[in-house]
């Protein structure tokens, strides 16, 4: 930028660097000082320039009220929005990309700056920035990563600078996975035929995620197999699975009142929401001691236990309908090691007799 402010020498325009080392312009005349978009020589610094200098700027909260600068990353996000890309996310998912996305766009301004200039050194910082919060950082790269795509995609820009951004690691598991001793000692507090047992049973014995099993239900079940399309992605990239009903689940539904569509329900018999029955699942969970457990949590044990009793990688794909093992080896890893120690030490075990 200093390059372009040298060759176009305007007056009462002048460069600061701020507390991150990025170079700002500001107009600064009778000891007014007012901010300036980059790049220097573009229509909106012009524009700017022009208007400061006939004393007619307007405030900084003037300017944010309804106006959206062409060519900005503001303009890039409000035109992502509208694309097929966008829309046909799950709605949770447009609800939470939008709101990193208007975040990324309120850190000083960004949002007004020319979306073309954006590079992955730019990105990196504002990652680094949040080193505190890296599940927060990544969700941001990820989000970036997806605006920028529709950017290629539809012809707007040329390349990905997100692409480029690594991942920080988290030094997180993710969700807790149940123990056996936990799930009995919510057994214990949640008798049979309680709709707490139930979503336990539903949960552990089908591998779903939350959004499916409030939505499983009698019109579900053939010949002894739930069949059904996975809510996750169900517009953009569907899963279809069959899943077997054991018999211990079936004896648990048998047991349970439940609803006309769905077997879970409210105390006003509807069916839950996915929100909902996440908040309710809380609630079950601290009344039998168990504030570090989530039904997530169970999505997790399930491939845990299937991958300790010897299934394959793709025969657990089949149950919790992963795309890719990139997830499955993470909710089975440490099960799989104690498999393999195991094996080793029948080996060694067996040579020394």
């Amino acid at each position: 930028m200093s390059g372009d402010f040298m060759k176009i020498k305007l007056k009462y325009v002048v460069e600061d660097i701020d507390r991150h080392g990025n170079v700002r312009l500001y107009f600064r005349r009778n000891g007014r000082k007012i901010r300036l978009p980059s790049p220097v020589g573009s229509p909106e610094f012009l524009a700017a320039y022009k208007a400061a200098f006939a004393g007619k700027s307007k405030t900084k909260a003037e300017s944010k009220v309804g106006q959206v600068v062409p060519g900005s990353v503001r303009a890039l996000c409000a035109e992502y929005y509208k694309s097929a890309m966008f829309r046909e996310l799950d709605p949770r998912t447009q609800k939470v990309r939008r709101g990193i996305l208007e975040r990324f766009c309120q850190h000083e301004n960004d949002g007004d700056k020319p979306f073309a200039l954006l590079q992955p050194k730019h990105i990196r910082a504002r990652r680094d920035e949040k080193m505190d919060r890296p599940e927060a950082a990544n969700s941001m790269v990820k989000a970036l990563r997806q605006l920028y795509k529709f950017a290629v995609r539809y012809d707007l820009h040329d390349r990905n600078p997100a692409t480029e951004i690594e991942y920080l690691n988290s030094g997180s598991e993710g969700f807790h996975s149940w123990s056996l001793g936990e799930i009995k000692q919510f057994e214990d507090t949640h008798p049979v035929g309680s709709m707490a047992r139930l979503a336990l049973a539903l949960a552990l014995y089908t591998g779903q995620r939350r959004s499916d099993i409030v939505q499983f239900g009698k019109q579900h079940v053939r010949d002894g197999w739930l069949v059904f399309t996975q809510h996750k992605n169900r517009n953009h990239n569907p899963v279809r699975l069959e899943i077997p009903i054991v018999p211990v689940l079936q004896r648990i539904i048998d047991a349970t009142p439940t609803g006309d569509l769905t077997f879970m329900v409210t105390a006003f018999n509807r069916p839950f929401t996915s929100n909902g029955f996440g908040n309710r699942f809380r609630k079950w969970c601290n009344d039998a001691g168990l504030p570090q457990c989530s039904v997530h949590g169970l999505r997790k044990a399930a491939a845990a236990r299937l991958a300790e009793i010897g299934c394959t990688e793709f025969e657990i794909m089949a149950i919790t309908g992963h795309r890719t093992s990139k997830e499955v080896t993470r909710y089975t890893r440490a099960a799989s090691q104690k498999i393999r120690a195991e094996s080793a030490l029948k080996r060694m075990t067996a040579e020394q007799k």
